[in-house]
């Protein structure tokens, strides 16, 4: 992977289970693989601030999360959506991080943690909370809603970034279904623009349909791919 936009550096105060919420059986995209994603697709972007960014398929908000706190300048508004309600729960208190109210809460809940078991790693979580805190620039909307994927309704919101990872391995229906990779497409048009800028990870086997959209850049890592990708309506 050629990073041009996200520095190499000690992310572990990103590390899901440490300040962040844990989504259980739920794989999470590397941190700076993540935020290397976001920034190739801003480059893209005709706009470069008060952005709202996006994920359908948001499982834990683990990605939404990271790209929140390192993105303060550029993000605006997140949503995020899910299938599965038990994941938005965690999803609701991972972006919850967001704010300070909700990162004080996180470390009063470490700091619990700390007093009943004496364990290095509560002590150390905290740490980490507040050198996450140093981020927090501003407020950033967040939303959340139930929906699948693949039968999206329009919103009132409109996207500038769309950035999703396909679930794959606990969801048998889309593991090797390349028709549902053109169903989610059809289904992001309910509310994309053509100037929204898409990216989605997938399994390296699946294909993305060329009809109807304009692919700007693809490249696979390991057993996955990114495409990144505009709409033509």
């Amino acid at each position: 992977m050629n990073y041009k936009y996200a520095v190499n550096q000690n992310y572990e105060d990103f590390a899901s289970g440490r300040v962040f919420y844990n989504a259980k059986n739920v794989p999470n995209y590397p941190v700076r693989l993540i935020n290397e994603l976001y920034g190739r697709c801003l480059s893209y972007s005709e706009k470069k601030e008060d952005l709202c960014l996006y994920d359908c398929c948001c499982g834990g908000g683990y990605s939404l999360t990271v790209l929140g706190f390192l993105n303060q300048r550029s993000i605006s508004s997140i949503v995020g959506s899910d299938i599965d309600e038990n994941m938005l729960t965690t999803a609701e208190k991972n972006l919850s991080l967001l704010t300070k109210e909700g990162l004080a809460r996180r470390k009063h809940e470490l700091q619990e943690l700390y007093l009943k078991y004496s364990k290095s790693s509560h002590m150390d979580a905290q740490i980490s909370a507040d050198r996450l805190g140093l981020f927090l620039k501003k407020d950033i909307s967040i939303k959340i809603f139930q929906a699948d994927a693949l039968n999206l309704t329009p919103q009132i919101f409109s996207p500038d970034i769309i950035i999703t990872d396909i679930p794959y391995g606990h969801l048998v229906e889309w593991h090797g279904n390349d028709d549902c990779l053109d169903k989610l497409i059809n289904s992001l048009r309910n509310f994309a623009s053509n100037n929204t800028i898409i990216a989605v990870s997938m399994d390296k086997g699946q294909k993305l349909s060329q009809t109807g959209i304009k692919r700007l850049e693809h490249q696979v890592i390991g057993k996955r791919k990114f495409e990144i990708f505009t709409l033509i309506k």
